[in-house]
């Protein structure tokens, strides 16, 4: 009987064995078709805005725009990379205080709240989890139903507690680093 349980896990597992676990989460906020007119008709693009984050305090807005959907998908993650931003959190997971911010005409308001959990609506929602922020509320004060704005004032309510993301590096690589530059050190030292 324990050998048919092996077998059915080893055919679950065999559909996604190949493919790596990406880095980030990433959620899609928005995709819209943008239409250009030139001479002899219309130019079709998609613009894609998503979030990406490690739900352990970093999250990124990205911004992609291209002729293909998958295209700009991809360059929207690489954009949310480049933006990433770290959060300097509490030992709960939670905002150290009160979060204001306005992007053009939105305004978003995150509060902290002990032992109520996530309560926040559609864009909010989406940037606090992927971050990994808990025992939030987050309120849009705005009538403002651009998405893309929305997320812009969560992100610049949240940069003022935060960082700029740095990829975090194994102890054994940096010393590895340092012994090479040393040892190019000397080799300048001795020109």
């Amino acid at each position: 009987m324990e050998k048919d349980k092996e077998k059915k896990n080893n055919n679950r597992r065999s559909s996604s064995f190949g493919r790596a676990k990406p880095e980030f989460d990433q959620k899609i906020i928005n995709i819209r078709r943008v239409t250009r007119v030139v001479a002899g008709g219309r130019r079709f693009s998609f613009s894609v805005a998503l979030v990406a984050g490690d739900k352990k305090g970093s999250v990124g807005l990205g911004l992609g725009k291209a002729g293909d959907t998958a295209l700009a998908i991809n360059k929207a993650v690489r954009n949310a990379k480049k933006n990433m931003i770290r959060l300097n959190l509490t030992k709960t997971m939670s905002i150290p205080h009160e979060l204001s911010a306005k992007f053009s005409s939105s305004k978003v308001t995150l509060l902290p709240n002990k032992g109520r959990g996530l309560v926040a609506g559609s864009v909010v929602r989406d940037i606090v989890k992927l971050s990994g922020l808990k025992d939030i509320t987050g309120k849009l004060l705005s009538n403002s139903k651009n998405k893309l704005n929305n997320a812009k004032a969560v992100m610049k309510a949240l940069s003022v507690i935060s960082s700029k993301y740095a990829k975090p590096i194994p102890e054994n690589v940096i010393v590895a680093n340092k012994e090479v530059v040393a040892e190019a050190d000397r080799g300048l030292a001795s020109r």
